[in-house]
């Protein structure tokens, strides 16, 4: 096993963008590669080979990237891309899905299906390329382009994948039965499925997407499932045994209502309670109340008095 370095620095600027095409197609698969910028395009690609599974780290411009039927055509090998953003961002599609790529976020790609990819700032990424002849989940419909966040469980696989590369050849060998055994279960995540053996990860997706996005009044547990990829039932199994979801949902408006109360003395208390997720200033002071024991206003007046780190 050894590593080799491929750089759009090797050759004249004039033919940095066809190079990068062509290093992108025979690192990976083929695409459509364009950069978005005009002009001063660069990119680099480390990679290292592991018994036909590849590990590449990668970082360049702006670009979109697009694989259509037309490429597929005449292709017998089918792969699993298993993206891991390391910095930037991307948006990535496949089945009619949209994930976003934040940094640290894994997301699954099959090359056997049109795709596409959108990096519109400068990037660096992790891609695990693997047969799909060698994946203990063959079907890979329902676990692409969704984005499993770089935090929880998900994230004991990204960190075991992203430390493949910079083994010893014997050791990356002796751990690729492993790393494969985690891709399948990552991929039953990303499906949503067996959520008896993936409560955890269900959980704290939804926990994630709470955190941010409490603040949105029309939040409810309909949208929330949705963008986590979940029906409503499995939306509330996966909270079962722990703080409901409108208990968590009223915790973290209030936790943001403290927060603005301290930060914006000034602001009326309708516009506290709209900017935390509360459809009025009733409600805010209902909640409030309960979850707190004194009014906004008495929190608002306490924090006058004694600074505003209490």
């Amino acid at each position: 096993m050894r590593q080799v370095t491929w750089s759009t620095s090797d050759v004249e600027p004039r033919e940095a963008t066809g190079y990068w095409r062509d290093l992108v197609c025979a690192t990976f698969v083929r695409v459509r590669v364009d950069p978005l910028a005009d002009e001063g395009f660069t990119g680099t690609v480390s990679h290292t080979d592991l018994g036909g599974i590849g590990v590449s780290r990668l970082a360049a411009q702006p670009q979109s990237v697009r694989r259509d039927r037309a490429l597929i055509a005449g292709e017998d090998d089918g792969y699993l891309l298993a993206n891991i953003q390391l910095t930037g961002r991307g948006l990535v599609t496949q089945h009619g899905r949209a994930a976003v790529l934040d940094p640290g976020s894994l997301v699954f790609v099959d090359s056997t299906e049109p795709y596409a990819m959108e990096f519109t700032g400068a990037f660096t990424q992790l891609v695990i390329r693997i047969p799909q002849a060698q994946l203990p989940r063959r079907d890979l419909r329902a676990s692409t382009a969704v984005a499993l966040p770089g935090e929880g469980p998900a994230g004991v696989v990204t960190a075991f994948l992203s430390g493949l590369g910079d083994l010893a050849a014997p050791e990356a060998r002796d751990l690729v039965p492993h790393a494969l055994g985690l891709v399948g279960t990552a991929l039953g995540w990303a499906a949503g499925s067996d959520l008896d053996g993936n409560a955890e990860f269900v959980r704290e997706r939804i926990q994630r997407f709470l955190r941010l996005h409490a603040g949105d009044p029309g939040l409810d547990a309909e949208t929330v499932a949705a963008a986590c990829g979940v029906s409503r039932r499995t939306l509330f199994r996966a909270l079962a045994g722990s703080e409901s979801f409108g208990a968590q949902l009223r915790r973290l408006r209030v936790t943001r209502a403290q927060e603005l109360l301290r930060a914006k003395p000034s602001w009326p208390l309708d516009v506290v309670a709209g900017a935390s997720g509360f459809a009025g200033a009733a409600q805010l002071h209902r909640a409030f109340k309960a979850l707190t024991g004194v009014t906004p206003g008495e929190y608002r007046r306490g924090t006058r008095r004694h600074g505003p780190g209490h």
